[in-house]
């Protein structure tokens, strides 16, 4: 009879904790109209195309969300990390941004890219150098920012420290001329 007993109490158990919650919260997800995770990124967003931002959405953002802060780098640039887009204070009810961005959009901030611009770089791979990937960083911060000028996205990272909620991130990938 004992043995049954924590028989069924395991079972029970188990049932309890593997059950996924009524409430349970799905993952931020974050994707881009024109391609694919780890898929090319149509020439029309880098810089021998148009140069302009591709349209992102998301949605199941973790309640508590009081912002939005996106970074768009590339980590295999010849010299180190090249940071192609900052952007935060993206307001919580925005789940969306259309393509071509521009950057005085007035709904949220932008950063200084390493193109030493504010606003998108799109990718520009240099010659000779195989596949760059484009990571597309989305953050769900839990507070406003006020980040230190000029903002780079390090002073970025910095101000996010203890505010991140969720992240989802898509990976663009480009291949240079040879």
């Amino acid at each position: 009879m004992r043995a049954q007993i924590i028989k069924y109490l395991l079972i029970t158990i188990f049932l309890v904790y593997s059950t996924p919650s009524a409430h349970a919260q799905t993952e931020m997800a974050l994707s881009i109209q024109s391609f694919a995770d780890h898929s090319p990124v149509p020439a029309r967003y880098t810089c021998s195309g148009h140069n302009i931002s591709p349209a992102l959405s998301w949605s199941h953002a973790p309640a508590g969300t009081k912002s939005f802060a996106l970074i768009v780098d590339d980590p295999d640039a010849p010299s180190s990390m090249w940071v192609h887009w900052v952007a935060y204070n993206i307001p919580a009810h925005i789940t969306m941004l259309n393509e071509g961005v521009i950057p005085n959009d007035i709904r949220f901030k932008q950063g200084m890219n390493d193109f030493k611009k504010i606003g998108y770089g799109g990718p520009c791979p240099p010659r000779g150098h195989g596949q760059h990937r484009y990571m597309f960083k989305l953050y769900a911060l839990d507070t406003i920012l006020n980040p230190a000028q000029p903002v780079t996205k390090s002073a970025l990272e910095t101000e996010m420290k203890g505010h991140v909620l969720a992240q989802s991130v898509v990976t663009g990938v480009c291949h240079t001329p040879n």
